[in-house]
């Protein structure tokens, strides 16, 4: 009976009450987690830099194609220490250089039919070997020019000036016009010398001497 009373009056102790929250999200945190509260990464930003070295690498690359194909009497680029343009062993045949600086310029070989030189400052310049049949070199700076073995028939050579130029081996002036040409201290063949004398007349305008006098005609 005791026992009973004791088990009565005995309380027992009531179950704690466990309250879950909610974590809240507030506007500032959804900000802190939004891509832009970061930079955006350094490897996916377009280097503007970077891209303008690649289109000014792209623009040389078209620029050097487009001159290696273009007409070699027109581009004027490469042929070493004798100018810009590879002129050396070409078909030219009625091209136009009238007027033009073309000094040292490496013609060796090439064919040179009815091309114009008209007033071109050809100074030093190499026809070695060419075929210059019918070219117009009238007014021309042809001092120093090397005509060697090359073929100069029916040419105008009037009021050209070519003072001191080769004139060596099997180089032939047959059927040019030589009015008014200088022909100092030129190296001819006796029997061009005595062709071109009975064709010579008239006086350069350039050095005022006669083509006769320059040629050493009797």
């Amino acid at each position: 009976m005791a026992l009973l009373n004791v088990s009565s009056c005995t309380k027992i102790p009531a179950k704690p009450h466990l309250t879950l929250t909610k974590p809240s999200l507030s506007i500032s945190h959804l900000h802190f987690l939004s891509f832009s509260h970061y930079d955006k990464p350094q490897a996916l930003i377009p280097n503007k830099k970077l891209g303008e070295d690649f289109a000014k690498t792209g623009f040389l690359a078209i620029l050097s194609v487009s001159l290696f194909f273009t007409d070699p009497a027109l581009a004027f680029k490469g042929g070493g220490p004798y100018g810009s343009e590879v002129t050396r062993g070409q078909d030219l045949t009625g091209k136009d250089f009238s007027g033009r600086t073309l000094i040292k310029q490496d013609f060796k070989t090439s064919i040179l039919r009815q091309a114009n030189f008209k007033g071109a400052k050809l100074l030093g310049a190499s026809f070695f070997d060419a075929d210059l049949t019918g070219a117009d070199l009238s007014d021309a700076d042809l001092r120093s020019v090397d005509f060697s073995l090359a073929n100069v028939t029916k040419a105008n050579l009037s009021n050209a000036n070519l003072e001191g130029a080769l004139a060596t081996g099997n180089t032939s002036f047959r059927g040019s016009n030589i009015t008014g040409a200088d022909f100092t201290d030129v190296p001819l063949r006796e029997d061009q010398r005595e062709y071109l004398c009975k064709v010579a007349d008239g006086v350069n305008p350039t050095t005022g001497n006669e083509t006769r006098d320059t040629l050493l005609c009797n």
